[in-house]
Parts: structure tokens; C-alpha cells; sequence
């Protein structure tokens, strides 16, 4: 429909080729749709492109913002559907749902919708931004302050011993599951799904309580409970992920799982310590829906990406994936295994812990307490008539010992370290105790990366930067003349702060015959890097500047993740 609606558009002089080339430059930067993106640089606007579409394909066209629509009408097609279709019902007539569509000749979804109702379809036609904001509008879940919740407490029924050892469980149970304190929990975490975090941190102090959520790698304070409710809390937290209440003295790890609606699941990873005040208690949200498998949309450059598709289709050898927690090491490592997925493929995995479950994958969790350690899986996965291996981490001698002898023996080995960049890896490597010549003979490619936020779509604004700023920066001299840059000024849908969503950050570090050589003979890892650069590697802040001059982030965001070369 995109690339047919800019056509049409042209071809009826609504716009121009120029316009058109224009706004598909901006489409591909902000990852908005055509008509948005036509709309934003003042080419048409929504209300002419809806005109045009009515008048075009003789069906009628609908303001939304001016309707109200009915919630009986509204529960008949899921918000799931409506985004999936980008449509929205908007009223019903008898055996018909008037049913406003983006595209009003997409015959699959008009199917789809009759299916599913039992209605026949009439369609008008609304713009892909009006349709796309009444579904936020009327399908967003119902708005409960952190106030209205707490108000069903009675301070006088809710106190707890200051001394943790004197507390009785019985009661601490009974306390945790108090109407309240279940829907003061539920709310911490359907407010984490909406906001969209990927950490909550439940955190215990002596005259507070603090809740913090982490999104786009960024934490910032959430709520503050009364401090009272903090073993309540954390009990709840506690039962929810069947852990030992009694238990405050010890580390403890377990998984909730929160069914929402009819088809959707949420996983929270939850770990506490027992901190001087309480427990901290910190949950990872897993969410396999926003899951990014396709390669081509995680962020890599054309060249970084062959090289990367190059190295996991090689037959054996080693690819290793670094760079710090949060990084997104994961995401790359479960997007190479989707890609090599096949039926002639046995692929094993060891992880710690297994975050999202692949089907075709067998996946093992690890268990230090009973032995299970990486290294133990590796030698069992030897004996599974393996293809492709993955070990979560590479943390000591004798599992990077039995890594390297399973690349050199005919398998594809998958797995990460935390080191700062691609070339410190081989150092990594070689203080662990791994010979010179088994790394260079068994690794074939290394990755870092970093996630960096992405500026917010609705509020970008390109602006005025010195341009000696970016060449400390790191920018080249080319590359500062007729550089434009962004910035998000804040809006209501990046929560005022100019940044939504994160991108990847790649540096790709191919291992060739010359950088062998080099380790072979003694190189340092400046050395290395500068000869992986002159071979064609882009750095991680090369990477993160490329990104700038995409205006897909922003200066300030590069320095923060990245290292200066």
C-alpha cells in the first residue's frame, strides 16, 4: 500500500517525485509510514491523502478524531487485529461493522475481520496516523494511579516489626495477599509492560522505598510506597515467583509468569539480595512478542551484516558476541540461531538462564548447584551428535578449553564474553590460558556491541551543533560538512524525553589471515585494532556516528555508550 499510495500520489500531481523521494528518505530514517512522513516534512496532509484515497477507491472517509466509538462495537475486533490490519471498527449497522481501514482494498483483512465477528465488512477510508492513535486512544488500558491504589490501605492495620527476624510468616503471607497490596503489585508490573521497561528495581532504604523501572537502558524513579509495605511487597513479590518467604538471609532467583488477555504472556526473571534494609529485589521483563529475530532490523551495516552471515553459516569454528549486561548479546546470539533454525541442524544451547524459549532449539538451563555448569553441558552436547553449539558465557579456562576443541572438530560455536571491544577479546582469550594458535585457528569472526536510544519520531527536530563539537566527537572532516543532525524535543509519547525505543551499536571484527598472524606473533591489542580498522572494521563509535548522520540518534547518546577510538 505505501509504495502504491506514493505513486498514486505522484501520478496525480498531488506531490512531486522529488517530494516523494524526499518523504521515503525520511520514512526509512524515522520508521514511520509514508503519508506520516509526507505529512511532517508539509508535502499534504492527512485530511488530502484520506480525501484522495475516498475519491480514488469511491469509498467514504471518516474523521476520527471527531467520533466517538461505542465500547460494545470496539470489544467485537481485538487490539491485536486493529494494529495487525491498522483498522478500527467504528460503528455497526445491523448484519455490517463499519469498519475504518488505512487501505480499503486490502481483501485479507476485510476476510479476516468477517471471520472473526461474523459481520459483513463496509469500509471507509481514515488516515494510517489517525487509525494508529484512536487504537492507542480507545484500547489503552484503564488509567490507575499509584494514589487510588494506595488509598484502599488502612496504615493502622498494615505494621511490621522493625526487626526482620521477628517477623511471623504466617502473618507476613496474610499480608501479602491483602486485596491492596496484590493490586499495588499487579500495577508495578502492568505499568512496566505499558511503559515499556525491561528492568523493575524494588529497592529497600532506611527512611524510603523506591521503585525504578529501566527503560531504554535508562532508570528512573517510578513510585515511592510507604515504607511500611516493604515486607508485604517483597513477599508478594516473592510468592508470585514461588520462592522461599521465610528465606531473607540468602540470594534467591525464580520466574513469574502474567498471563494478559486471551493470547498474550509476560516472563519477569526475578532475583533478590538481601541488602542492610531489606530485600532488593530486581525483575527482568521477557517479552518474546517484542522479540527481534530479523537480522536486517537490529541495527547492522550492509558490510557488517555479510560479514556476520558469513562467519555463522561457516561449517565450524567459533563467533563471539561482547560487550557488557544489557548490551543486547542475547537478542544478536538468539537472531543468529533463528536464522540457522533448519530441520538438518541439531542445535544445543547452554544458558544461564534460558530467556526465551525457540522452538527446534533444545535449550538447557544451567545449574550450578548440582553441577550443571557450562562447561559440563559442553562435553554432554559432544556427545549429542551436535551442529551448532551455544554457550551463554565463556567464563573460564575449561569451558573456553572445550569451546575452542568443539570449533576445531567440525561445529559452530556461538557464544559471548564480556569484554569493552572486538579486538580485547583475543586478549581475553589468550590470559585465560588459551594457546595463540587455537585462537586463531578456531575463531572466526567477533562482534561488540552496544544499544543506543533512538530518538522519538514524533518530536524530532533537526538542530544547530558547532561543528568542531563533532569532530571531537569523532566525526571525519567530510562527514561534518552538510551533516544534519537530531534531537528529540520531548513529547507525550516519548514521556518528554526525546528518545524512544534502542538501536544496536556494531563493531565487527572479521578474524582474517593478517590480524592471525599478528596474535601469532605477540600483538598487542592496539595493534590489532588498528590493523582490524585499516582492513575495513567500524569501530562502535564509528558505528554510533554512522547512526547520528542517519538521525536515527543522537550525539550526546553516542558518547554516553561508546568509547572514543
Amino acid at each position: 500500500m505505501t509504495a502504491r499510495l506514493g505513486e498514486l500520489l505522484v501520478r496525480n500531481n498531488l506531490i512531486s517525485l522529488a517530494q516523494l523521494r524526499e518523504a521515503q528518505e525520511e520514512q526509512r530514517r524515522s520508521g514511520q509510514n509514508l503519508g506520516y512522513a509526507l505529512a511532517r516534512l508539509g508535502h499534504i496532509s492527512d485530511q488530502e491523502i484520506t480525501q484522495f484515497l475516498s475519491a480514488q477507491y469511491r469509498v467514504p472517509a471518516v474523521d476520527l478524531n471527531e467520533y466517538e466509538i461505542d465500547g460494545d462495537v470496539l470489544r467485537l475486533i481485538s487490539k491485536d487485529v486493529c494494529a495487525k490490519h491498522k483498522i478500527i471498527p467504528v460503528s455497526r449497522a445491523g448484519s455490517a461493522i463499519i469498519v475504518a481501514m488505512a487501505d480499503p482494498t486490502n481483501l485479507h483483512a476485510i476476510d479476516d475481520i468477517k471471520f472473526l465477528t461474523g459481520y459483513n465488512v463496509e469500509p471507509v477510508v481514515a488516515s494510517e496516523s489517525a487509525i494508529l492513535g484512536a487504537i492507542d486512544r480507545y484500547y489503552a488500558m484503564p488509567e490507575v494511579s499509584y494514589d487510588e491504589v494506595l488509598e484502599g490501605f488502612d496504615e493502622k492495620e498494615i505494621g511490621v516489626a522493625e526487626d526482620e527476624a521477628d517477623v511471623n510468616i504466617v502473618e507476613l503471607e496474610k499480608l501479602s495477599e491483602d486485596a491492596p497490596v496484590v493490586r499495588l503489585v499487579n500495577l508495578i508490573l502492568l505499568n512496566a509492560i505499558k511503559k515499556g521497561a525491561s528492568d523493575i528495581h524494588y529497592e529497600p532504604y532506611e527512611k524510603k522505598l523506591r521503585v525504578r523501572y529501566r527503560i531504554d537502558g535508562v532508570l528512573s524513579e517510578e513510585m515511592s510506597p510507604p515504607l511500611k509495605l516493604k515486607a508485604a511487597i517483597a513477599s508478594r513479590l516473592k510468592i508470585m515467583s514461588s520462592l522461599d518467604i521465610a528465606e531473607r538471609r540468602l540470594p534467591q532467583d525464580g520466574r513469574i509468569k502474567l498471563k494478559l488477555g486471551k493470547d498474550k504472556e509476560m516472563d519477569f526473571r526475578v532475583s533478590t539480595v538481601p541488602t542492610i534494609w531489606g530485600e532488593k529485589i530486581v525483575l527482568r521483563l521477557l517479552d518474546k512478542s517484542n522479540l527481534q529475530l530479523d537480522m536486517t532490523k537490529l541495527g547492522f551495516e550492509e558490510g557488517a551484516l555479510k560479514d556476520f552471515q558469513w562467519a555463522i553459516n561457516q561449517p565450524y569454528g567459533m563467533v563471539l558476541v561482547t560487550g557488557p549486561t544489557g548490551s543486547g548479546k542475547t537478542t544478536t546470539l538468539y537472531s543468529a540461531l533463528s536464522e540457522l533454525n533448519k530441520i538438518a541442524h541439531n542445535i544445543s544451547t547452554a544458558e544461564d538462564p534460558v530467556e526465551y524459549n525457540l522452538m527446534g532449539i533444545n535449550q538447557v538451563q544451567m545449574h550450578d548447584s548440582i553441577g550443571l555448569n557450562f562447561a559440563a553441558a559442553l562435553r554432554a552436547f559432544l556427545r549429542q551428535d551436535p551442529d551448532i553449539i551455544m554457550v551463554g558465557e565463556i567464563r573460564d579456562f575449561e569451558t573456553a578449553e572445550i569451546a575452542v576443541k568443539a570449533a576445531l572438530t567440525g561445529h559452530l560455536v556461538l557464544s559471548t564474553l564480556h569484554t569493552n571491544d572486538a579486538p580485547s577479546t583475543i586478549s581475553r582469550l589468550l590470559n585465560m590460558g588459551v594457546e595463540p594458535f587455537l585462537v586463531t585457528a578456531s575463531v572466526n569472526l567477533i562482534l561488540a556491541q552496544r544499544l543506543a536510544r533512538k530518538i522519538c519520531g514524533d518530536c524530532k527536530t533537526e538542530i544547530d551543533v558547532d561543528p568542531q563539537a563533532l569532530v571531537d566527537a569523532g566525526f571525519r572532516e567530510d562527514q561534518v560538512k552538510g551533516a544534519r543532525v537530531f534531537r528529540g524535543m520531548g513529547c507525550k509519547s516519548c514521556s518528554s524525553k526525546g528518545y524512544r525505543g534502542r538501536i544496536a551499536l556494531y563493531e565487527v571484527m572479521p578474524f582474517r589471515e593478517r590480524l592471525k598472524e599478528m596474535v601469532l606473533q605477540g600483538a598487542s591489542t592496539a595493534e590489532l585494532k588498528s590493523e582490524a580498522i585499516r582492513l575495513g572494521m567500524k569501530t562502535l563509535r564509528m558505528s554510533g556516528i554512522t547512526k547520528v548522520l542517519e538521525g536515527v540518534t543522537t550525539v550526546e547518546e553516542v558518547l554516553r555508550v561508546t568509547a572514543g577510538d
